[in-house]
């Protein structure tokens, strides 16, 4: 095939996209979303790889990779670190928890898993918008174009383009598949407004005009303004990019398909000698499963549903976030319990609850003791947060009221108005320390909103911020700046950045340690959360009355939003597998993937090909597991999301019928000390036992206590 090579720098091939897509055929022309230049690295499975950027399954449990020159990391060390960080914020790698036994890049393959192949990058973008959402392709060299499968690797979170590495990456790569990821439009693209640099494709920084991951829709002079006043702040993509990227995640993921077919057929296509290439990947004769876990799982459902080209074959997702349509004509009982009536809420809902109320309910007594981590909220803090609550009206009580019962109201709440699972709430507490559901409703309500960096909705913004002086705002140090594609995981707090309430009492102050301007204490910024709160509620949080002016038009806004992303339950028939975690305590389960299934029920009635299976004893971040307290409480969902593929890859390629639709009964280590074996972690049983079906029977979808 005819390329233009356009430079070689240290192993890496760049060739012009223009060139590429001249005289091609469909599936062999480049896509016409592609933007700009495609960098092609081969990889000898020796001294650098696919899967683990050289440092072998061993070098996942060692100390992080570091650079030779801190200051100016080359695209090769930022790879590795980015590979290394993100692999170990979705696995557990600690001794015991199943890591190198169960799952790992050395289970199943030769020596420390490495994996040769070739690796092609690329920017994208989707009709309407100019937002570069970076696209990969990964084909490994046992790729057997005969017997041609692909993965979609869709980021987890709002992670960067090696987000799905440990995830989907590694399954795929083992299996000799190609595998396609994009950051969907989220990704680890920050600009840096006090100095214009941003981050390249390859992570090195920028201050030029070219082509970056993600600068602020600002001009020149509008953002020396706005950092007159507002120094050292920082644009994230996912944040401030204007374009309510998850309204696109499937489209995003299709057109990773799209793109790995490209690739694939320039790589094994055949030139006719008239200047065309012979297409022979094609899609009706390749095996594509749809899959990654959280956030990138929800991407490839939507792409599912959004597959109009048959492109996808199959669907496996982990803790998928998918929001579906709200369909009242079901409810959900667990066991003999009250049945929910109000499920499918919004992320940004369900979000927004927890980040106001569960400071407080930290302080319940059925949990402060024995919470794994709560440690990490100060005491202090949990009750000015339960006095500030009360103080406004929103936790009720006898004039003789202690913060024992604010605290028991406010789990209350939770659990009974929200609809939160009672099996999250010994985990919430270490959430609420890690700032999950604080990050999570900064993040959403700016990107459901379509708004700017300058907009700084509720009185938020992004910055670096100095624990030496009452936290607040410093610049972000030149070495922090450097590593961030690698360290960030795209929502602050990370990479050094942190969430600031610039409307907070004295002075911008990092949000876990500012005063409200309507307290007199540290009660986490409460005012500023009860704002996100009322933008998802649609009226004022504390009063209950209208909003009016500004907050009025970002509500509504937000609402259009989140329309924008609501999953319609319809997989085409696609056989697909979900597994998630009953203590899942950043997706509630009545939310997400209980609701999914009861909708795709009534959707597709008879011709659905959906199994649920939901884990007990199992959460949605499996990287807390190697800490006591939480390991020996819970089994790696990881585990079964392995599984799941395998079901699916059994059911393509040789017809075995999916397990019906089953609560999995595991059994955790009681003795943190004690490795997992397998009487630990009972397979998805073919023929599960009738008091663990998954069932909608009438209008009630019926999951066993």
């Amino acid at each position: 095939m005819k390329r233009i090579m356009m430079g070689t720098l240290i192993g890496v091939t760049v060739f012009a996209s223009s060139v590429w897509a001249k005289g091609n055929s469909p599936f062999n022309a480049l896509p016409e979303f592609i933007q700009g230049d495609i960098a092609q690295t081969t990889y000898d499975g020796i001294t650098d790889d696919l899967l683990t950027a050289g440092l072998g399954a061993s070098g996942f449990v060692g100390s992080a990779p570091v650079f030779n020159e801190p200051l100016a990391p080359t695209p090769a060390e930022l790879r590795r670190l980015a590979i290394y960080n993100n692999y170990r914020a979705l696995v557990d790698t600690a001794p015991g928890g199943g890591y190198g036994t169960f799952f790992g890049p050395s289970v199943g393959a030769t020596g420390e898993g490495r994996i040769a192949g070739e690796e092609y990058l690329a920017f994208m973008t989707v009709p309407g918008s100019n937002v570069p959402v970076t696209v990969m392709a990964q084909v490994p060299e046992s790729f057997d174009p005969r017997n041609a499968c692909m993965v979609t690797a869709p980021s987890s979170g709002s992670r960067g383009i090696y987000g799905a590495i440990g995830t989907a990456g590694e399954w795929g790569l083992k299996k000799g598949c190609a595998v396609v990821y994009t950051d969907k439009g989220t990704g680890t693209g920050s600009h840096n407004l006090e100095t214009n640099t941003a981050q390249r494709m390859d992570g090195t920084l920028t201050g030029a005009d070219e082509a970056v991951q993600f600068r602020a829709d600002l001009s020149d002079t509008a953002r020396s303004d706005f950092s007159a006043v507002w120094p050292d702040r920082f644009a994230f993509k996912h944040a401030h990019s204007k374009a309510n990227p998850e309204a696109d995640w499937g489209r995003y993921v299709l057109q990773s398909i799209e793109f790995g077919f490209y690739v694939l057929n320039e790589k094994f296509g055949r030139e006719l000698g008239n200047g065309k290439t012979l297409i022979t990947i094609k899609p009706k004769k390749t095996l594509v499963i749809a899959s990654s876990v959280s956030n990138g799982g929800g991407s490839s459902v939507r792409a599912a549903e959004q597959d109009t080209q048959g492109l996808i074959d199959g669907v496996a997702v982990s803790e998928p976030n998918v929001n579906p349509v709200v369909d009242t004509g079901f409810t959900i009982v667990q066991g003999t319990g009250t049945a929910i009536t109000e499920h499918s809420r919004s992320l940004f809902e369900y979000t927004t609850a927890l980040a106001v109320y569960q400071g407080c309910a930290n302080q319940a007594p059925a949990i402060r003791d024995i919470a794994p981590l709560n440690v990490l909220n100060a005491t202090a803090v949990r009750e000015n947060i339960c006095n500030s609550l009360a103080s406004k009206g929103l936790l009720s009580g006898a004039a003789s009221a202690t913060i024992d019962d604010y605290a028991i109201e406010a789990q209350r709440i939770l659990n009974e108005e929200f609809g939160i699972q009672p099996e999250q709430n010994l985990l919430a507490p270490v959430h609420f320390a890690s700032k999950v559901a604080q990050s999570i409703s900064m993040t959403y309500a700016n990107a459901y909103a379509r708004a700017g960096v300058e907009d700084r909705v509720c009185g938020l913004s992004f910055a670096a911020t100095d624990k030496d002086n009452a936290y607040a705002v410093r610049p972000l140090t030149p070495t922090e700046e450097a590593a961030a594609f690698a360290t960030s995981n795209g929502i602050p707090p990370t990479a050094g950045v942190d969430i600031v309430y610039d409307d907070a009492a004295g002075q911008p102050t990092a949000l876990p340690t500012s005063v409200s301007p309507s307290s007199s204490q540290m009660d986490y910024g409460l005012d500023a959360l009860l704002c996100l709160h009322g933008l998802a509620l649609g009226r004022d949080a504390v009063t209950g009355d209208a909003l009016t002016g500004t907050d009025a038009a970002l509500a509504a806004a937000i609402s259009e939003g989140i329309e924008d992303i609501r999953a319609t339950g319809n997989l085409r028939g696609k056989p697909a597998v979900f597994v998630t975690g009953r203590a899942d305590a950043i997706l509630p389960i009545n939310h997400t993937s209980r609701p999914y299934y009861g909708l795709n029920q009534r959707v597709e009635g008879a011709g659905s090909e959906l199994r649920y299976y939901e884990v007990l004893n199992a959460h949605h971040l499996d990287i807390l597991n190697q800490f006591p307290g939480i390991g020996d409480r819970y089994v790696p969902l990881h585990h079964y999301y392995f599984q799941a593929l395998d079901l699916v890859w059994e059911r393509l390629t040789n017809g075995t019928e999916l397990p019906p639709s089953q609560v999995v009964r595991t059994t955790p280590r009681a003795d943190f000390a004690t490795p997992l074996a397998e009487s630990n972690l009972p397979v998805i049983a073919a023929q599960p036992a009738n008091g663990d079906l998954i069932r909608l029977v009438g209008n009630e979808l019926h999951i066993p206590e």
